[in-house]
């Protein structure tokens, strides 16, 4: 087979036609870097090894992309790029960027736990949008732990920011607590904090 044209295409790809007709489009910087050229002589396995080359470098600047835009668990990235691109390049790159030292699950979860806090979830809460995001079991308990969230007051913050005014009536009472379920709290924390509001325990049962 010969490569009989390369040529440049939108978003850092070149078409290459082989034998006079269009076969693909390649990554430009790695056609450049591996000396292909048009009259080169080339195999199937030169290609595919082009081809591999190509992926990789695709899904590498893919994936600094898309961690310059935000933070990502291993497992997001990962489930991200798998879209686009094969097991083995995305596998490559993400390697490269935990060797790089730019990511990490355990970061990526103690900032990511660090900000859900401030929205005042319960730890069962976090640990749920953390396991979302992939993070394992054991990374989740070590985060969840080194939060050390008081639940109660996390509660008390959230009456006072949202509920101070639904807690007069019965069925404002029931929102309420079915609401701060939803956050993950577990009832009898919910049950003692309004009560310290309500200065009555038991009528929203």
């Amino acid at each position: 087979m010969t490569i009989t044209a390369i040529e440049p295409r939108r978003k850092g790809l070149s078409a290459l036609f082989i034998d006079g007709e269009y076969a693909l489009k390649l990554d430009t910087e790695v056609l450049i870097a591996q000396r292909v050229k048009a009259g080169l002589e080339i195999d199937d396995n030169r290609l595919l090894e082009l081809i591999k080359a190509s992926d990789a470098k695709r899904a590498k600047n893919k994936a600094m992309w898309l961690i310059s835009y935000r933070d990502h668990s291993v497992g997001e990235l990962r489930q991200k790029l798998l879209k686009d691109y094969s097991e083995e390049a995305v596998e490559l790159a993400i390697n490269k960027l935990i060797d790089l030292g730019l990511m990490s699950d355990e970061n990526f979860a103690r900032k990511y736990a660090e900000s859900l806090s401030h929205k005042h979830l319960s730890g069962r809460a976090i640990e749920q949008k953390l396991r979302q995001k992939g993070i394992d079991k054991e990374i989740t308990e070590d985060t969840i732990e080194e939060l050390d969230l008081d639940e109660k007051d996390e509660i008390r913050a959230l009456i006072n920011k949202k509920y101070i005014r639904k807690l007069s009536d019965d069925a404002d009472l029931r929102r309420t607590v079915a609401s701060l379920q939803r956050r993950g709290f577990n009832y009898s924390d919910i049950k003692s904090v309004i009560a310290e509001f309500t200065e009555i325990e038991d009528y929203y049962e």
